[in-house]
């Protein structure tokens, strides 16, 4: 399952970063299908001529092929080529049943844990786990006969470039498309699991996609990006607006991409409590309900925008992580994280709404490893950056909540409808701007009515979050919200009550004061939060004019305009290269910039929050 399981269908055109690109590289790019049609076959063209050409197209889940193909048809057609089509799925992928007998038993089937059915554990034998011997080995015959001179072998289909496959080809391509536009597929029942002959219903869709499809789709990749295998790399965002560049075009977008300060497009998702601060801020479209959720850079959701001549190209983020990893997250963190961008950041809107958010909590790497197949713990902390009246954030227990109590509370709520006294049970803080509380695992919380926080969490890529209570809240469908009453108690952690989470003494100190860390002319940085038990740094830069930071080549920064109007980040080295942020804007320096500055751009003060790695935390446990 995904965070964003049902993204609002508005692309922001605002956050278009614009790094330097030589000549070479923007004239390589072709946009339009039949124009990539036909530049593909004119590239390829000699080599089809003299020996035969395979051509291998795999892609990310959801990707579409039939009308390149067709154009490509066409075109040899025009060119006097001979044509194969291969469909390697069709030819190589076990019967639907079997895949369903390796798959079904990884997922949750209980409704008393699982009441939506969301949860599973990942699959991780890849392509190759969910194929047929025999038809595997009648494949590598089958393709290589096909190859003559004048013809061109066209293999297509999910799995097409695995290891076993890869040296049948001549040419291999990948298609590449965002998280949001794979999701609004599915969601249009354009999308069958892999094993299936047509969609079916939808969540069960998304949890399969998320615990296999995605899964095979993103490791996949990310094994012929490291090895740079590809030849050509294909953007699929739009069906009628294909873009193909070669893959060292791609390679070198990458690398200038990550010399910059960047921002991620991001993506908005309407919720039940109904805030409306980011849909205004924003400008979002008016037919939007509000915008609860708005997922800025959350790096399994988003992607780049990249200025390419007259392209605008869309691109996974995932996809450049893949690409560019050392240099954007330091070789440390890498190895730490198996290439995941290990921190993620969105805004959680609840001003002038109808409620809070759900009381909630979530699990740890122990867990997580256990019953999911991940490798890492669900952190989270909340910033406070925009209140209203009698706002407050619900954190840890009241010293004098009856736990077992509360339990059996939430758990008539959720068979019996009967509403739950939490505030008997749970602590709050009044909210102000600039209230920083971290949320490690099994930490109960909540963000209240009347806010938007800034909202930090670790790389866990599942969205494991136990409602363990929701007032009795009716969704979008009129249907009473499902809470994980059996999830929460196995998790939530009732010893972090309100003196203990206050208390500096305690390991479980999470409702910090800030502190002076480090200051320069006319600057000071404050540690917000910091805790044993989560592997980030919560900071605040504050100054009137600039404000000097170092990654030192080893720690990206992410970046947040939390008061004042506008900012520039740019490298001290290369003052050509910056960003500009507006108010509650996030970019990311990446750990290979070393030195640079935040410039004020406006009159007021300026408040960025700023979060990083937590020194040692190479040594942390997952």
């Amino acid at each position: 399952m995904s965070f964003m399981y049902n993204p609002f269908p508005f692309h922001d055109p605002k956050p278009v970063n614009r790094p330097h690109l030589e000549k070479e590289t923007i004239e390589s790019i072709t946009a339009g299908n039949p124009l990539v049609a036909k530049r593909f076959i004119q590239e390829i063209g000699p080599l089809v001529k003299a020996s035969g050409a395979v051509v291998a197209l795999d892609g990310y889940t959801t990707t579409k092929w039939d009308l390149l193909v067709s154009l490509l048809a066409r075109e040899c057609d025009v060119a006097g080529f001979r044509i194969e089509f291969v469909d390697s799925a069709a030819r190589t992928f076990k019967s639907g049943d079997e895949i369903d007998s390796i798959i079904d038993p990884l997922l949750i089937w209980d409704k008393k844990i699982d009441p939506t059915l969301l949860y599973g554990k990942v699959y991780h034998g890849g392509y190759r786990g969910l194929m047929d011997d025999v038809k595997v080995e009648a494949f590598k015959k089958e393709v290589p006969a096909l190859k003559a001179p004048g013809t061109l072998v066209l293999v297509y289909g999910y799995g097409s470039l695995i290891k076993e496959f890869r040296p049948l080809y001549d040419i291999k391509c990948w298609f590449d498309i965002t998280p949001m536009n794979s999701m609004l597929r599915i969601r249009a029942g354009e999308y069958a699991n892999i094993g299936k002959k047509h969609t079916g219903i939808i969540n069960r869709t998304i949890r399969r996609c998320y615990y296999c499809d995605f899964e095979n789709a993103v490791q996949l990749r990310k094994e012929i990006f490291d090895g740079g295998l590809l030849d050509w790399y294909f953007l699929d965002n739009d069906r009628n607006m294909l873009q193909m560049m070669p893959f060292k075009a791609f390679a070198d977008i990458c690398a200038q991409l990550v010399k910059y300060p960047f921002r991620a497009k991001p993506c908005y998702l309407e919720g039940v409590w109904g805030g409306s601060y980011m849909k205004n801020l924003r400008h979002l479209p008016e037919k939007m309900r509000n915008a609860a959720w708005v997922f800025d850079f959350i790096p399994m959701e988003v992607s780049v925008l990249v200025q390419a001549g007259e392209q605008l190209l869309d691109i996974n983020y995932c996809s450049f992580v893949h690409k560019e990893g050392v240099s954007l997250m330091g070789e440390t963190c890498v190895k730490k994280y198996k290439g995941y961008f290990p921190i993620r950041f969105n805004w959680d809107d609840s001003y002038h709404s109808t409620g809070n958010m759900s009381i909630q909590c979530h699990s740890g790497g122990k867990f997580n490893v256990e019953n999911y197949n991940e490798f890492g713990r669900q952190d989270e902390s909340y910033y406070v950056v925009i209140t209203g009246h009698e706002a407050k954030t619900f954190i840890g227990f009241r010293d004098d909540a009856d736990i077992p109590a509360f339990f059996r509370e939430i758990e008539a709520a959720d068979t019996e409808h009967k509403p739950c006294d939490y505030m008997k049970y749970v602590s709050y803080e009044d909210s102000v701007p600039g209230l920083q509380v971290m949320l490690p695992a099994g930490t109960i919380h909540s963000s209240g009515r009347n806010q938007v926080i800034l909202e930090i969490g670790s790389l866990t890529i599942g969205s494991y979050t136990y409602k363990m209570y929701d007032y009795l809240r009716l969704d979008f469908d009129g249907k009473q919200r499902p809470i994980h009453t059996h999830l929460g108690e196995l998790n939530v952690r009732t010893d972090r009550r309100h003196s203990v989470i206050h208390d500096p003494r305690s390991p479980e100190y999470i409702v910090q004061q800030p502190r002076l860390d480090r200051e320069g002319e006319g600057w000071k940085e404050y540690i917000l939060g910091e805790n044993p038990q989560m592997y980030i740094s919560l900071r605040r830069l504050e100054f009137e004019k600039e404000c000097r930071q170092d990654t030192c080549g080893e720690k990206f920064h992410v970046l947040t305009l939390v008061d004042g109007d506008h900012i520039r980040i740019r490298s001290e080295e290369h003052p050509e290269r910056f960003f500009d942020l507006d108010f509650m804007e996030i970019a990311c320096v990446p750990a290979s910039m070393g030195k640079y500055v935040i410039e004020n751009l406006g009159k007021e003060p300026i408040r960025v929050h700023k979060t990083c790695l937590r020194d040692g935390y190479e040594s942390d446990p997952a």
